[in-house]
């Protein structure tokens, strides 16, 4: 298995901070302000659309009867929400196109 890299939040505010010209302490702001917003949305029960990017959805999931692969005991699941996300087509293609 290839190590892939990960983006994360110091990286994104180094972005903020080189492509905007903000400081280093305004872009994590930044970065993290929308994060926050972001989450509290999501917690909220909307869903989160980035134009070009994608849409954050949430989807409740019933309950339903589950198996333990091991022992083939049926367990139930308890209803849950989940987030899933949908990439843009404009994403889309732009990660066809870096193969």
């Amino acid at each position: 298995m290839t190590d892939i890299p990960t983006l994360t939040r110091a990286d994104l505010s180094d972005v903020v901070h080189r492509e905007i010209g903000l400081s280093r302490s305004e872009s994590a702001a930044s970065v993290e302000q929308v994060l926050t917003m972001m989450c509290e949305a999501m917690s909220g029960g909307e869903n989160v659309k980035i134009s070009g990017f994608g849409t954050f959805v949430l989807r409740d999931k019933g309950e339903r009867v589950g198996r333990n692969p091991k022992t083939g005991i049926e367990v139930p699941i308890a209803p849950r929400r989940v987030l899933t996300f949908r990439a843009s087509n404009m994403l889309r293609d732009r990660i066809a196109d870096s193969d």
